[in-house]
């Protein structure tokens, strides 16, 4: 199937890729002629575990190409997918203007019958103001459809080739019959290919990323809780999680959700249901939990050090909102490193892929370090934010040697806290040891 994607970004550069790796003719067209120029050199722009080889080994065999000729694209394609960033706007709502400055294109270059979908995260009634927008300029048949995308950054090549469901919202059993055969080898074992009215698949997305931020927002509340009374929320996460109602995913306490994803798309979702007269007061509450914890790391450290924070160095274990990859939009350590550097500390900086995104935010303001270890070096204290693997089973004496004081604050559990203490680490980590 001859396919165009639009937008080169996290979303469009996996979905091209992959469905490039099950034998469709793929063009990726963006505006942008310094990315287009990188990845037809194979260089990818976001760090993605197993997404090169895709994009190399497709563009060598002819089925991927990159291109900034994005009418040109559109005229070749018979599906369409609209895969461009939706920012939020400062009331919260998510920005469709790049969508719609897409729609318009297509709506220029359609010279056939063809099959639109949005991809990129768009609220209720979007669909609608994409066909709208290219009607304007085309007396052409074509569908709009609505397939929102579920793909974790760090594990995205892996949720699209093996899905757990596929949401595509249609209102033509013809676009139906289009994309079941576009989907069909990536559900051939048979997870649930789930077609739907539009409505209910643009607003799907939403609601998922929602939940799963109420989740760890509940989780982070009741490991402060555990804090208060002595419990241990480990245990208390296990105890509820092995009930089939709850489940265990998305329970584990940390200090607070960031990305491209669940901020922006609880945002968003307040926004959609307050201009329809839903005062969605959960997700206000997840919110402002939420903000609260990502203060959380930096309230600890200054316990433990008291005033001696001011001019300590702090060498701080992750950058990125989580591991496996290097996207630090909205990502705890933000919070921290800012707090810390009003404070006037100084801060010693490492994570395996988020650096130069966080030269990007900090500059020079902070020193950055390859090394995991060369980090902690005349430090007063580590901070873990990122639960990179490499962090789980450090060598712990080589750690007390390079540290001034033994010193760490665990934002996420990593290391069992009994064991911490034999070793001599004044140790604190989230709802499991008293701060």
């Amino acid at each position: 199937m001859k396919v165009a994607v639009v937008g080169t970004g996290y979303v469009g550069l996996v979905v091209g890729a992959c469905l490039a790796e099950t034998g469709n003719d793929v063009v990726c067209a963006d505006v942008s002629e310094a990315k287009i120029a990188q990845l037809k050199r194979n260089q990818i722009p976001i760090y993605e575990p197993g997404l090169e080889p895709l994009v190399v080994r497709n563009q060598a065999e002819g089925r991927l190409r990159f291109t900034t000729e994005v009418g040109a694209a559109v005229e070749a394609a018979e599906v369409i997918f609209i895969a461009v960033g939706t920012p939020p706007g400062e009331d919260g709502s998510a920005d469709l203007q790049h969508v719609l400055d897409v729609a318009h294109t297509i709506g220029r270059h359609l010279t056939g019958p063809k099959v639109i979908i949005t991809k990129s995260t768009v609220p209720v009634g979007t669909a609608a103001k994409v066909r709208d927008a290219i009607a304007q300029h085309t007396s052409q048949r074509f569908h709009v459809c609505s397939n929102p995308e579920f793909l974790k950054e760090g594990a995205a090549v892996e949720d699209f080739m093996k899905p757990d469901r596929v949401v595509i919202g249609v209102d033509s059993d013809d676009a139906a019959r289009i994309l079941a055969e576009l989907y069909a080898p990536f559900v051939r074992t048979g997870n649930p290919l789930m077609f739907m009215d539009i409505a209910s698949a643009e607003l799907t997305k939403y609601a998922a990323n929602a939940m799963l931020a109420t989740r760890i927002s509940f989780m982070n509340q009741v490991a402060e809780l555990c804090e208060r009374v002595g419990a241990d929320v480990t245990l208390v996460r296990k105890g509820i999680g092995s009930d089939r109602r709850i489940g265990s995913a998305f329970l584990f306490p940390g200090p607070g959700y960031g990305g491209s994803c669940f901020p922006k798309d609880v945002k968003a979702l307040i926004k959609t249901a307050g201009d329809h007269g839903v005062s969605f007061e959960v997700l206000h509450a997840v919110e402002a939990v939420n903000a609260r914890q990502k203060r959380r790391l930096l309230e600890k450290l200054g316990r433990l050090l008291g005033p001696d924070l001011a001019t300590s160095t702090v060498a701080v274990w992750g950058l990125a909102f989580k591991a496996e990859t290097d996207d630090m939009r909205e990502s705890p350590a933000i919070e921290l490193i800012s707090g810390l550097l009003d404070a006037g500390a100084t801060v010693h900086a490492h994570d395996p892929a988020a650096i130069g995104q966080a030269k990007g935010l900090f500059g020079d303001r902070i020193c950055y370090f390859e090394h995991q270890y060369d980090a902690l070096q005349g430090a007063d204290a580590l901070v873990i934010v990122t639960e990179w693997l490499q962090f789980r089973n450090p060598d712990f004496a080589r750690i007390k040697s390079l540290l001034r004081r033994p010193v760490i604050v665990d934002g996420r559990n990593l290391y069992d806290a009994a064991k911490m203490r034999a070793l001599g680490f004044t140790y604190t980590c989230i709802g499991r040891v008293p701060a």
